[in-house]
């Protein structure tokens, strides 16, 4: 009998209840970087005295499981599962006005057994807010953000993969203005008056109008309120806890609510190396009449390019 395993990570689990994986919100990347205080403190002072210049920032991640299998009388199935995440961020900052601007890229592919691969998370993320401080208690700002899948997005909840989203089809994009808060360190929120578009191509169930049964449109023009807070919490000397909650709302039905919550518990084990814990919740009406789930735990290589 002849065994051999081979783990080139030694744990990545994903779970996906998420049905198509996309949801126009605030992001909060899979792979986080965390810092011990004396770094915090170091980074802190940097911005500090680089006001009226750009401030770039890019963490990237990848996440590998093997596992294989010859003449395993336990059972088992071979499989092959990777994620690659890469966050960047260019930020401005002035006496009087900051830019903000975060994008996300996430794209994985799983192989089970002697199946094919499957898409295990596929997304784009990118978001810009400009506020002014006037010395206020909050800031006016005015916020853009655009979400999509990266390539071809399936459905595997009936055995065989179903093609349902492709890279923008459907696309969303959120534009909000009103008043945020932003004063403490470790918190922030905001909330505006809202607009969303969206856009479809072939997956036109996301954009169709129900009170118009002749016609499909490729087009949603929605207007409400949207709200975003996000938290940062140093829970220990190399773990951080990080967490978004993005709500929108149509005037056209104020009691219903999108909600999208991500959470990520990552703990820093050297320079290169990070276990993350991640967890999301979606409701949107339009996607699902269920609330969605994904949580995942990985342990990988993260590397900050500057």
């Amino acid at each position: 009998m002849i065994k051999t395993i081979l783990a080139i990570t030694l744990l990545t689990v994903s779970t996906y209840g998420m049905t198509p994986q996309m949801s126009p919100a605030t992001s909060i990347g899979d792979t986080a970087k965390v810092d011990h205080p004396a770094e915090l403190q170091k980074t802190a002072s940097i911005k500090k005295d680089t006001n009226n210049v750009w401030i770039p920032t890019m963490v990237t991640g990848v996440n590998i499981s093997q596992i294989a299998f010859d003449n395993w009388t336990q059972g088992g199935s071979n499989a092959l599962t990777w994620t690659a995440t890469a966050n960047v961020g260019m930020d401005y900052k002035t006496d009087h006005w900051t830019l903000r601007n975060h994008g996300r890229v996430a794209y994985g592919r799983t192989k089970l057994g002697g199946q094919g691969y499957i898409t295990n998370d596929n997304e784009l993320f990118l978001e810009n807010v400009l506020s002014y401080n006037f010395g206020w208690a909050t800031d006016p700002f005015f916020s853009n953000a655009v979400i999509s899948t990266v390539t071809r997005g399936y459905s595997y909840s009936t055995g065989k993969p179903v093609l349902i989203a492709d890279f923008f089809d459907p696309g969303y994009v959120t534009q909000s203005l009103g008043f945020s808060y932003t004063k403490l360190q470790f918190f922030s929120t905001r909330l505006g008056l809202a607009t969303q578009e969206v856009f479809a191509n072939k997956y036109r169930q996301y954009t169709d109008n129900p009170s118009t049964p002749n016609k499909v449109e490729a087009f949603k023009f929605e207007t409400g309120l949207e709200s975003v807070s996000q938290a940062k919490l140093q829970i220990a000397d190399n773990v951080l806890l990080t967490t978004g909650l993005r709500l929108f709302t149509r005037f056209e039905n104020l009691t219903v609510w999108d909600v999208r919550w991500d959470n990520v518990v990552a703990a820093k084990v050297n320079s290169f190396i990070n276990v993350n814990f991640n967890y999301q919740l979606v409701y949107q009406k339009d996607q699902s009449l269920a609330t969605q789930m994904k949580e995942g735990l990985q342990l990988g290589i993260v590397y900050t390019i500057f």
